[in-house]
C-alpha cells in the first residue's frame, strides 16, 4: 500500500480543540500539522468551534493548515456536541488520503463508521486513557461508554500511535491493541532562553536568591497540584525561602480544583505565584530557565511534554514515579522520580535536585539527541504514507 501512496498527501486531522486552546494535545497536534505543511503535504483540522470568540468561517487558513471549525451548541465538561460532524467527517475523509484521529475523543466510533464508510484509513494517535473518579454513577457511565466507542475505533484503525511503550504496556486503552501499536515520541521544540528575561524572571521571583520551583500545567484534579503546594512544607525545612511559580491556567470552568484547594493556596500564600498561560513560546522557554527545578506532580501522564520542554531550557525535573510520565526523567536522568501521591517524597525530590544540580543537568544537545523533533516528523510521514489510500 505504502508504494502507492502520493508523494504529496492530503491528511485530514480529527481533534475535539486545535490553536489557540493551548494544551500538550493540541500543541502536540498543531506542530505535526504545520510541520508537514513544510514538507510540502495538504493538511486539514477538522475540530469544534469551542469558543463564539472564534471565526465562523470554516476555511481559516493557520501557518498553512486549513482549519475547519464545526459549531458546538452542547457542552458536556471538555466534550462537545457537533450536529454537523458525522457529513463534515464524511465528506472531507472522501476528499483526503489518510486520517489522522486523536484520542481519547467523544467521536470515536462515528470516525470509525465514517471511515469505513468513505474507504479511508485512519492512523490513531492516543493522548491518554480517559479516567474519572469512580465517585459516582455518571462518571463510571462516562468512562465506560467512552471506551466502548474508543475500542469501535481501535479496531477500525490501521495503526495506534502511543507516546512510549512504558504507557502502552499500562494503559487499559492500548493493552487489547498492542499488535497495532508503535511508539513515536511527541513531537517537541523550545527555543532558546534570553538570558536578560531569565534573569529578570529570577530577580522578581526569588526571595534573595532563594531557590524558584516551577510548576507547568493546568490547576485540574488529575494533575495533582495540591500536592505541589503540599510539598512546600518539606521543602521548607531546608529551603525556607523557597517559591513556587505556577505558570498554567488555574480557574478551568469545567472543573472546581482552584475552588476546592482555596485554603491550601491562601495558607502557602507568600510562597507561590500564579502566571496564568503563557502563549509565547520564548516567555515559557524564560520561566523554565529561570526555574532552579521544575515539578509534575500527576496522578496519571501520558508523557508530559512539558518535561523534556523544561530539559531543553537546561532545567531539572522532579517528576511522579508513574507510567509514561517517568519516561523523560528514565531515559535522560536528568531529574528525580518521586513516589505518586506522596508530598513527602515530591518534597525531597525537590531538595535532591537543589542540594546537587550539577549530578541532574543535561546539554541541550543530549535531550535533542534523545527527543529529536525531525525523527518523530519522520516517523508520523511514515505511517501516514504507509496506510494512505490508493490513487
Amino acid at each position: 500500500m505504502g508504494s502507492s501512496a502520493p508523494d504529496r498527501l492530503k491528511i485530514l486531522i480529527c481533534l475535539l480543540y486545535y490553536f489557540p486552546h493551548r494544551t500538550g494535545l493540541t500543541i502536540h497536534v498543531q506542530r505535526i500539522a504545520e510541520e508537514l505543511v513544510r514538507r510540502g503535504h495538504e493538511v486539514t483540522v477538522l475540530t469544534a468551534r469551542y469558543s463564539d470568540e472564534l471565526p465562523r468561517d470554516d476555511r481559516v487558513m493557520h501557518e498553512g493548515v486549513r482549519v475547519v471549525r464545526l459549531w458546538a451548541p452542547i457542552h458536556l465538561s471538555r466534550g462537545m456536541i457537533m450536529p454537523a460532524y458525522p457529513w463534515a467527517a464524511y465528506t472531507l475523509m472522501r476528499d483526503h488520503d489518510v486520517v489522522s484521529a486523536h484520542t481519547p475523543m467523544l467521536e470515536t466510533a462515528l470516525l470509525a463508521i465514517m471511515s469505513w464508510l468513505s474507504g479511508t484509513n485512519i492512523v490513531v494517535t492516543h493522548h491518554g486513557d480517559l479516567i474519572l473518579p469512580k465517585t459516582s454513577f455518571a462518571n463510571r457511565f462516562i468512562q465506560g461508554a467512552m471506551f466502548a466507542m474508543y475500542r469501535v475505533l481501535a479496531a477500525r484503525a490501521s495503526r495506534i500511535l502511543a507516546y512510549s511503550q512504558d504507557y502502552a504496556d499500562h494503559s487499559y486503552y492500548l493493552q487489547p491493541y498492542q499488535d497495532k501499536v508503535s511508539v513515536v515520541y511527541p513531537p517537541i521544540a523550545m527555543p532558546e532562553p534570553r538570558t536578560d528575561r531569565v534573569a529578570a524572571n529570577r530577580a522578581e521571583w526569588s526571595k534573595e536568591g532563594a531557590p524558584v520551583i516551577g510548576y507547568a500545567g493546568r490547576f485540574v484534579e488529575e494533575k495533582r497540584p495540591d500536592l505541589a503546594l503540599r510539598a512546600l512544607d518539606t521543602i521548607a525545612q531546608k529551603y525556607p525561602g523557597a517559591r513556587l511559580v505556577f505558570m498554567g491556567e488555574y480557574d478551568i470552568r469545567y472543573e472546581n480544583t482552584w475552588e476546592k484547594y482555596q485554603s491550601l493556596v491562601e495558607a502557602h500564600r507568600e510562597q507561590v505565584i500564579f502566571l496564568g498561560l503563557l502563549h509565547d513560546p520564548h516567555d515559557v522557554a524564560d520561566f523554565y530557565a529561570a526555574c532552579d527545578v521544575v515539578l509534575l506532580t500527576s496522578d496519571t501522564e501520558c508523557f508530559a511534554l512539558v518535561q523534556v520542554e523544561a530539559m531543553l531550557c537546561g532545567t531539572p525535573m522532579v517528576m511522579t514515579d508513574i507510567p509514561g510520565g517517568r519516561v523523560p526523567v528514565t531515559l535522560t536522568g536528568m531529574g528525580v522520580l518521586a513516589k505518586q501521591g506522596d508530598p513527602v517524597s515530591i518534597g525531597e525530590g525537590v531538595i535532591a535536585v537543589l542540594d546537587d544540580p550539577a549530578r541532574y543537568r543535561k546539554t541541550r544537545q543530549e535531550i535533542q539527541d534523545i527527543f529529536s523533533f525531525k525523527e518523530t516528523v519522520d516517523r508520523y510521514e511514515h505511517h501516514f504514507r504507509q496506510h494512505a489510500r490508493q490513487r
